[in-house]
Parts: structure tokens; C-alpha cells; sequence
């Protein structure tokens, strides 16, 4: 589904990002961990050619992601608050992203219902501008959107960042009723061990621009957890 070969990334002289080879499978969960400076942000920006990189392709479903628009039908994502229109209400932006995809009315309200337990009465039906929303309501916004179109590829850059308990269950319920529901593919970077581990059914850990561990099968946190505390 998305294919990674010779990514390279160099700021100044220092690499970013560094990697050969990577793989993820169609419907795939696929879990990107690593401290902060790995080059998780970087690589997902260079996925959804927000950056271009040094040297290397990016390809999904075999469309180059540079130069071709065919990929972005499918593929959803929310990295951080510029994705969002902060002059706009959320039903705005909802509805002009529903645009986009050629939602009706009646689409768009369909879809926003899976979402209302997250929103928690915050987002929808208020006259607040998104500029004005906390950081964990910007979050949902965000999260939300990438998921009107039905994309195939959903790529969250750390989804349970700035929510509260309560919220971050509810993301990650909504998350795995998703993946269940279709055969959908996950790329979701996180510090959350436990979150990311209950979701994602593969891991891999980046440590200064490498991949150092990809793993599968087994307790996947106990083996985040003893790479981290080596």
C-alpha cells in the first residue's frame, strides 16, 4: 500500500530521516513511536508530500506521492492545528471539506454522528471560530475531517495529544470500530505506549531519522517498554 525506498531527509548536515526500506500493508495498523527528534513528524509530512525529500520515493498504492494528485482521493490525515481554517466554525469547516468530497447535507450529518460522543456537545451546532478552541478541541476537529471521504489511508500524528482521559478512550474506541467496520489503514505516531499498542497490530520505533525496531506479534508494549528502559 505505501511504499518507502532510500527516504532521506537532511536538514543543515544532519540527516532527519534516514530509511532504506519500509512497507506497510494494506490494512494495516501501523504504529510510528519514538522520542522526541526521531523524525516521526518529518516522515508523515514527507508521506503526504508536505516536505520534499532530500532523496528517496514515497508511493501509495503505486502513485509517486510527488507530482500526483491521484493519492490524495483516499488518503486522510490530520498532523497538526495548520491543517485546520481558523476562521471557520467547525460545521463550516466540516461542511467545506464535505464539499470536497461531494457530501450532501444529509451526508455530512450521517457521518458527524459517529463522532458526537467525542465531541462531548463542544464542536457542532456552536458559534465559536476554530482559532478560538482548545488545543483538545482542535484535536477532534481535526480528526474528524480526515475521516469525511472515506479515505482508505488515515494518518493521525499523536491523535491523543492535549485530550482528556475520558476523550482519549472515546478516540480510541472510535479508532478500532473503524479499522473493524472496513479495511482501513492506520499510520498514527505516538508517546502513548499503552494507546498505540491497544490499536496498532505493528510498530515501529525511530530513533534519529532510523528505523531501529519493527515489530509485530507478542506483547508489543513489554517490548516497546524493555527497548525504552535499555
Amino acid at each position: 500500500m505505501i511504499s518507502i525506498s532510500s527516504l532521506i531527509k537532511t536538514y543543515g548536515t544532519e540527516p532527519v530521516v534516514n530509511i532504506a526500506e519500509l512497507t506497510i500493508r494494506k490494512g494495516e495498523s501501523f504504529g510510528l513511536v519514538g522520542n522526541n527528534g526521531a523524525g516521526k513528524t518529518t516522515l508523515f509530512r514527507m508521506i503526504l508530500d508536505l516536505i520534499r525529500p532530500t532523496q528517496g520515493t514515497v508511493t501509495i498504492d503505486g502513485n509517486a506521492v510527488q507530482g500526483n494528485d491521484n493519492w490524495k482521493h483516499y488518503v486522510g490525515s490530520f498532523l497538526d492545528e495548520n491543517f485546520l481554517i481558523p476562521y471557520l466554525t467547525p460545521d463550516e469547516y466540516f461542511k467545506f471539506v464535505g464539499k470536497l468530497h461531494q457530501y450532501s447535507e444529509a451526508d455530512l450529518k450521517q457521518f458527524l454522528q459517529k463522532f458526537e460522543e467525542l465531541f462531548n456537545d463542544e464542536i457542532t451546532g456552536k458559534k465559536k471560530h476554530i482559532g478560538s478552541l482548545s488545543k483538545g478541541n482542535l484535536k477532534k476537529v481535526g480528526i474528524a475531517a480526515a475521516f469525511i471521504g472515506n479515505p482508505q489511508v488515515v494518518i493521525l500524528d499523536e491523535p491523543f495529544e492535549n485530550l482528556d482521559p475520558t476523550s482519549q478512550i472515546r478516540l480510541k474506541r472510535l479508532l478500532q470500530q473503524e479499522r473493524e467496520t472496513r479495511a482501513l489503514t492506520y499510520l498514527i505516531s505516538s508517546h502513548d505506549l499503552n494507546h498505540i499498542t491497544e490499536i496498532c497490530n505493528r510498530i515501529v520505533v525511530l530513533e534519529k531519522g532510523k528505523v531501529v525496531k519493527d515489530i509485530e506479534g507478542g506483547d508489543l508494549l513489554v517490548q516497546l517498554e524493555e527497548y525504552f528502559q535499555a
